[in-house]
C-alpha cells in the first residue's frame, strides 16, 4: 500500500467516522440522562433520510435547504416518542423501555415498507451529490466532506448547549441523580422529553447529509444503529466526547479493514475491536 492510498483511506474513514460520531452522540445522550438504549434511533435516521428524499423528489427542494426542516421534524418525533412511548413506562424496569423502543423500531420500519415499498432511492442531482474536491493528489467527496463538517458543527453545538445553558445544567443534574434533581425543582419529565428531542435532532442532521451520498431504503438505519451501539460502548455509555472520538475510530477501522481484508468483512475488525475493548475495559475507552 503506497502513501497516497493510505492517506486516501484515512480521509474517507475520518469523514464517515464523523457522521457515525453524531449519530452515536444522539444515542449516548439519551442513555446518559435516562439509562435507555433507543432501538428506534436508526429508524429516526431512516425517517430523516426519507423525508429529505421526498422533499427533493416531490418539491425539488435540495437536501441542503431542507435540512433545517428535517432537524425540526426529527426533534418533534423525539418529543412524541417520549410522550407516547417512553413516559408511560418510566418507573418500570429498564428492560420495558428498551422493548418499547424495539417495538417502535419494528413499527416504523414496517409502516415505511408498507407505504413506500422496499426500493432503494438515490439523489443524483443535488447541490452536493457526485462532486469531489482535490488537494495534493488526494480526493475529498464533497457530500461526505459537507456531512463531516455539518456533523462536527452539530456535535459542538450540542456540547456548548449542554455545558453553557441553563437546560444543560438541569440535564446534567438529572443525569447524576434524578431524585435530587426533582427536589431541586427541576422538571425531570421536561428534561427527558427535550433530551429525546435533541437526540433525534442529531440523527436528523446526520440523515439530512447522508441522503446526498447514501441510498435511502427502509432498513438503512439498521447498520448505523448497530454501529452506534458499538461506538457508544467503546466511548463509554453517556460520554459525549467518548462517543465523538470512538465514532472517528470506528470509521477509520471500518475503512482500513474494508480495504485490507475485503469490503464484505469491513465490520469484522470493528466488532473484534469492540470485544477486545469491553473485555479489557468494560466502561469503554473513555468511560470512568
Amino acid at each position: 500500500m503506497d502513501l497516497t492510498i493510505f492517506l486516501q483511506l484515512i480521509i474517507s474513514g475520518l469523514l464517515i467516522g464523523l457522521v457515525f460520531s453524531l449519530i452515536a452522540v444522539g444515542l449516548t445522550l439519551i442513555w446518559g440522562v435516562m439509562d435507555i438504549l433507543n432501538f428506534a434511533h436508526g429508524d429516526f435516521l431512516m425517517l430523516a433520510m426519507f423525508t429529505s428524499f421526498m422533499m427533493f423528489n416531490n418539491f425539488g427542494l435540495d437536501p441542503v435547504f431542507s435540512l433545517p426542516m428535517i432537524v425540526v421534524v426529527l426533534f418533534f418525533i423525539g418529543l412524541l416518542t417520549f410522550r407516547f412511548v417512553i413516559k408511560p413506562v418510566l418507573g418500570y424496569p429498564g428492560l420495558i423501555a428498551l422493548l418499547a423502543t424495539f417495538g417502535l423500531s419494528i413499527l416504523i420500519r414496517n409502516l415505511v415498507l408498507f407505504f413506500l415499498g422496499p426500493n432503494y432511492r438515490v439523489i443524483n442531482e443535488s447541490i452536493l451529490a457526485g462532486k469531489t474536491l482535490s488537494f495534493a493528489g488526494l480526493y475529498f467527496s464533497l457530500p461526505q466532506t459537507a456531512a463531516a463538517i455539518g456533523c462536527v458543527l452539530m456535535t459542538y453545538a450540542v456540547y456548548l448547549f449542554l455545558s453553557k445553558s441553563k437546560f444543560g445544567r438541569a440535564l446534567r443534574a438529572t443525569a447524576i441523580d434524578k431524585d435530587t434533581a426533582l427536589l431541586m425543582g427541576i422538571n425531570t419529565n421536561r428534561v427527558f422529553a427535550l433530551t429525546f428531542g435533541l437526540g433525534a435532532a442529531c440523527v436528523g442532521v446526520a440523515g439530512g447529509f447522508l441522503v446526498n451520498f447514501y441510498a435511502v431504503f427502509p432498513e438503512v438505519g439498521l447498520n448505523f444503529v448497530i454501529l452506534s451501539f458499538v461506538i457508544v460502548a467503546l466511548g463509554g455509555f453517556g460520554n459525549i466526547t467518548g462517543a465523538f472520538l470512538a465514532g472517528i475510530l470506528v470509521g477509520l477501522v471500518e475503512n482500513l479493514g474494508g480495504f485490507l481484508i475485503g469490503p464484505e468483512f469491513k465490520y469484522t475488525l470493528v466488532f473484534v475491536l469492540y470485544l477486545v475493548v469491553i473485555t479489557i475495559r468494560p466502561k469503554g475507552l473513555f468511560g470512568w
